[in-house]
């Protein structure tokens, strides 16, 4: 487990890192680990809410998605910027600091 920023949320984030670059290829039909994936803490009154996942494809492609901590949930985003669908994710420790 890791923590995330000064947060007391503990994630297992390879696994989160893995599963939601697996997904996004999978969306953008690419191949998993030939292309760069970046990840940004997105904060909310000092705390850490949430990782936009950002992998960057070919011709400018970029796919996206935000594991949103307040509500246990990655969402993935398509290049066209459409939500495509979402997926529960295990996050341990109190949700308070998402009120």
């Amino acid at each position: 487990m890791q923590m995330i920023g000064l947060s007391p949320l503990k994630i297992d984030f390879s696994t989160l890192c893995v599963t939601v670059e697996k997904k996004l290829c999978e969306l953008g039909h690419l191949v998993p680990h030939q292309f760069p994936m970046t990840q940004r803490e997105v904060i909310r009154s000092g705390e850490t809410v949430a990782v936009y996942f950002c992998v960057h494809g070919p011709r400018s492609v970029k796919l996206t998605a935000i594991c949103d901590f307040c509500k246990n949930t990655v969402i993935f985003y398509g290049s066209d910027g459409i939500r495509h669908e979402s997926l529960r994710v295990a996050v341990q420790g109190p949700a308070a600091i998402c009120a």
